[in-house]
C-alpha cells in the first residue's frame, strides 16, 4: 500500500488532539481587596503622624542635657614650673576670675579650676587663660576635687542632684550621676569617698560616683527602718580615714550627738555607724578627724574634747577662742581646715589653732589670722590681715610676713597651690599671685 493509499484508508494516522486532556479552565478574577491606607484621608493621617514623632524627637533634642551643654576640650596642659625653694619676699596678683561655686582655690594636677554661675572651666594656673570648659544651663551648687578629678554639682528643681566628674586635664567627662543632695551642699573626703553634706541628709559617693551611703531622711526609702534615728537635723561635718562625723540634733536628745559611721558600709542601703553619743552640751561643732579620732569644739564650756574611735572621750582641751567666733555655725556645715604633713588647721573665725595629726591636741595659736594655712614653697603660709605670715610649724613663730594688696577685700581667705602660685579664695573671686 502506498502513501496515498495509506493516507486515503486512513491506516497509520494518529490524530493527536483527540487522545489529549482537556485544556484548564482559565482562572477566575479575583477582586483587589482595598488598602485601608489608600484613601487621601488616612494618608493625610499617616503624615500628621510622622510630622508629630519629628516634632517631639526636636523637642526632646532641644531639652535634653546634651542640648542644654556647651563644653569644649583640649590636650593635657605642659607640666607647670616647681615652686620655688621658700616663699617669695613679695608677691603680685598676675589674674583673677569670679568663681563663686568654689568654697576654696581648686588645684587638680597642673590645672586650676573655677566654677561660676553653670560653667566650670580649667585655667592655665601662670596666666588665667581658659583651657576648656564646661557649662550647663543649671546653676553650679559646687565643685572640688577628689581622686585627681573635678567633682561638678548642679542645682536642679529642689536639690543639688546633677554631678558631673571631670578630667581636669583634657575636660573629659569620666562618671555621671543623679543625686538627692540638698541646696547648699559641699563635698568632704575621707581620702577615698565624698560626702556631700546636708541639714537632713548625707549621701556620700566612691571615685566613679556610685553610691556607698545614705545617712537621714533618705527620698526614696526602699526598706523601713534602715537609718538609725529619724527628725533629726545636721550641724558639722568632717570625714577621714574612710569615716564620716557629723553632729546630730535629735527629738528627745537633752544635748547634741556625735556619730561616726563608715563611708562605705556592708550593706548598702543601711548605715554602718562606729558609734553615736551624746555630748555634754548643745551648740556642738566636729571640726577636725584623724584616723580613729574624732575632735569636737563645745562652745558654752569652752573645751576641745578628743574622741577615741569607739567614742570613748580620750581628751579635753581649754579653747581660748572668742564667743562670737562660735556664734554661727559655717556655710554648708564644713568647718575651715587644712592639713599638712605635721599638723591640721582650724580656724575659728579669728584664730587658727593647730592641732597634732598623731592626737588632735592643740599644739599653738594664731591670731588675727583671715583662713588657715597650707604649705607653700615648702613652708607653711597663713592668710592675715594685709598678707600672709610664713610660720615655723613646730611652734607657730612667726618666720617673716609678706604683705598683699586685697583691694579692700577684708573677709575670710582661703589659700591653695598650683606650682610657683599661689591662689586666694575671697568670696566669690579666685585671685593668683606670683
Amino acid at each position: 500500500m502506498n502513501d496515498d493509499e495509506k493516507a486515503a484508508s486512513g491506516y497509520g494516522s494518529e490524530d493527536v488532539l483527540d487522545d489529549a486532556p482537556p485544556a484548564a479552565a482559565p482562572a477566575p478574577r479575583v477582586k483587589a481587596r482595598r488598602s485601608p491606607w489608600n484613601r487621601g484621608r488616612d494618608r493625610a493621617i499617616a503624615a500628621l503622624i510622622a510630622v508629630g514623632v519629628v516634632a517631639v524627637a526636636l523637642v526632646v533634642g532641644a531639652t535634653s542635657d546634651s542640648a542644654a551643654t556647651d563644653r569644649t576640650q583640649a590636650a593635657p596642659p605642659p607640666p607647670l614650673p616647681a615652686a620655688p625653694d621658700k616663699v617669695p619676699g613679695s608677691l603680685a596678683e598676675i589674674w583673677s576670675a569670679a568663681s563663686g561655686a568654689t568654697p576654696v582655690p581648686v588645684v587638680a594636677g597642673d590645672t586650676v579650676a573655677t566654677a561660676n554661675g553653670g560653667e566650670v572651666a580649667a585655667r592655665d594656673p601662670l596666666s588665667g587663660q581658659v583651657r576648656w570648659h564646661y557649662t550647663r544651663d543649671l546653676p553650679l551648687c559646687t565643685l572640688d576635687q577628689a581622686w585627681g578629678r573635678l567633682n561638678a554639682v548642679f542645682s536642679k528643681s529642689t536639690n543639688c542632684s546633677e554631678v558631673t566628674q571631670l578630667d581636669p586635664g583634657t575636660g573629659r567627662i569620666t562618671a555621671q550621676r543623679n543625686g538627692n543632695a540638698e541646696l547648699g551642699t559641699q563635698l568632704v573626703s575621707d581620702g577615698s569617698h565624698v560626702t556631700a553634706t546636708g541639714k537632713k541628709l548625707l549621701t556620700t559617693w566612691r571615685d566613679d560616683l556610685v553610691q556607698s551611703a545614705e545617712y537621714g531622711q533618705v527620698p526614696a526609702l526602699v526598706n523601713a527602718g534602715k537609718q538609725p534615728r529619724t527628725g533629726c537635723t545636721y550641724g558639722t561635718v568632717e570625714a577621714a580615714s574612710g569615716k564620716v562625723g557629723v553632729i546630730e540634733r535629735c527629738p528627745g536628745d537633752p544635748a547634741d550627738r556625735l556619730t561616726v559611721y563608715k563611708s562605705a558600709p556592708e550593706k548598702d542601703d543601711e548605715p554602718q555607724v562606729s558609734f553615736s553619743s551624746v555630748l555634754a552640751g548643745k551648740r556642738a561643732r566636729v571640726i577636725a578627724m584623724s584616723g580613729d579620732l574624732t575632735a569636737v569644739v563645745l562652745p558654752d564650756q569652752k573645751l576641745l574634747v578628743v574622741y577615741n574611735g569607739d567614742g570613748t572621750q580620750r581628751a579635753a582641751y581649754p579653747l581660748d577662742v572668742p564667743p562670737g567666733d562660735l556664734a554661727a555655725e559655717p556655710p554648708a556645715g564644713v568647718e575651715a581646715t587644712t592639713q599638712t604633713a605635721q599638723n591640721l588647721y582650724w580656724f575659728s573665725g579669728s584664730k587658727v589653732v593647730a592641732l597634732s595629726r598623731d592626737d588632735l591636741s592643740p599644739r599653738w595659736t594664731l591670731s588675727s589670722a583671715v583662713g588657715p594655712g597650707i604649705t607653700f614653697a615648702q613652708q607653711l603660709v597663713v592668710p592675715i590681715k594685709g598678707g600672709l605670715a610664713v610660720l615655723n610649724e613646730n611652734d607657730g613663730s612667726t618666720i617673716r610676713t609678706v604683705g598683699v594688696e586685697r583691694r579692700g577685700y577684708t573677709g575670710v581667705v582661703r589659700l591653695g597651690a598650683a606650682g610657683p602660685v599661689l591662689l586666694e579664695q575671697r568670696g566669690p573671686t579666685l585671685t593668683a599671685l606670683k
